[in-house]
């Protein structure tokens, strides 16, 4: 099945890219804000989200891409769609020089606002957690 691409762009308060990137691309930075519990292992990610020792959905995604101080592109391991992935980028706004974290995600059609929603919790998050 095909899915829509959802471009996403949210302003942060952080002057230097290399806290940032830490946040973005390791597990130790991902678990402040994406997920309960990250682990990368051979290039891929393993999130898992509540109690790993009850309740909890763990996904895992291969990491694609991933280029310092600039981008990290995954593919979630059971993905079906072959252009789907999900990306991180961060990015300087060309009107307020700010840095910005632009997110590229795929979801079917149905799900795209609840996708938004999602990436909106996961930036309030990596807000409270970082003050960026």
């Amino acid at each position: 099945m095909r899915k829509k691409r959802l471009d996403l762009e949210y302003p942060l308060a952080a002057r230097a890219t290399d806290v940032l990137w830490m946040l973005l691309s390791t597990d130790h930075g991902l678990e402040r804000w994406l997920a309960d519990q990250v682990i990368e292992e051979n290039g891929v990610l393993s999130l898992t989200w509540g109690n790993i020792y009850a309740e909890h959905h763990t996904l895992y995604a291969n990491i694609v891409e991933r280029v310092r101080n600039s981008h990290i592109r995954l593919r979630w391991v059971d993905e079906e769609d072959p252009e789907a992935f999900w990306e991180m980028r961060i990015i300087r706004s060309e009107l307020t020089e700010e840095l910005c974290l632009q997110v590229v995600d795929y979801a079917p059609s149905e799900d795209i606002e609840d996708l938004h929603e999602l990436w909106d919790g996961n930036m309030e998050r990596l807000h409270q957690s970082s003050g960026f």
